[in-house]
């Protein structure tokens, strides 16, 4: 883990650059450019607060706006899909640097992930904007955000790891990873409340990660909760990300030498 920081540091021009010139490739060629990376998902939150808000009339939920709650669940999920969907194809994507350069290949998840951190940090401080402008001031709990934003960077650097080092040799999946982004969203309490489950069933919410975050992004906005208040929920996903983390590193390892020979 030490020689992983000093790496992150050593390099960290370098991640700069990989990282702009990432948004650049991306966006390269359209008209609106980087500004495509907020509008799609700012359509998407419309859409949802049009359809649940004034189609299906859905009434505050813990006297919060409805749009305020969905809000606080769609940009940590934002972060999380974007984060793991780009990741899972940073090698493959980047095999120039994997055959020609003496680099150290497993920081390239990294720049995925920082592309997409960046992008998040831009609804956070919207997130922010519109808590104050519906009337609610900043607090310490606000600050709480920055824990969640590492224990959701941590998680995905653990399974970036883990797809993208797959991925090389089976291409599938990328498909199965763009699966289970889709099947998480709908299963993970993002614009429904795990209140509306019988209880029997809590336990399978709980133990999806994402939960988690979710869960910690609106007590730090709305129900002013430190993440130690629920210690077993913190300690189990703790457990579960660091098993993730250590798996994820010890399989890319594993596969890193055959990188250049099979891209």
């Amino acid at each position: 883990m030490f020689n992983f920081l000093k790496a992150i540091y050593q390099n960290r021009v370098l991640l700069w650059t990989l990282t702009k010139n990432e948004f650049k490739q991306r966006y390269f060629g359209n008209f609106l450019g980087v500004a495509w990376a907020f509008i799609l998902p700012a359509v998407t939150i419309g859409i949802l607060w049009f359809v649940f808000q004034v189609g299906f009339k859905s009434k505050p939920i813990n006297d919060f706006p409805f749009i305020l709650w969905l809000v606080t669940g769609m940009f940590p999920w934002f972060y999380f899909s974007e984060g793991l969907s780009n990741g899972t194809n940073s090698i493959v994507a980047n095999g120039f640097l994997v055959k020609k350069v003496v680099f150290r290949v497993s920081l390239l998840p990294i720049v995925s992930i920082a592309t997409a951190f960046i992008v998040h940090l831009f609804f956070i401080f919207i997130m922010f904007a519109m808590f104050i402008y519906y009337g609610y001031a900043p607090n310490l709990y606000w600050l709480q955000i920055i824990y969640y934003l590492f224990a959701t960077s941590i998680l995905l650097l653990g399974l970036s790891w883990f797809t993208s080092s797959i991925m090389v040799f089976f291409k599938d999946m990328g498909q199965i990873v763009a699966m289970v982004i889709q099947v998480g969203f709908w299963f993970t309490p993002i614009f429904w409340s795990i209140s509306q489950v019988p209880e029997k069933y809590h336990w399978v919410i709980k133990a999806n990660p994402v939960y988690y975050i979710i869960k910690g992004y609106r007590d730090s906005m709305m129900n002013h909760e430190w993440f130690w208040y629920d210690k077993t929920l913190t300690l189990y996903f703790w457990i579960v990300t660091l098993a993730i983390f250590v798996i994820g590193g010890l399989t890319f390892k594993k596969l890193k030498p055959h990188f250049a020979d099979v891209l």
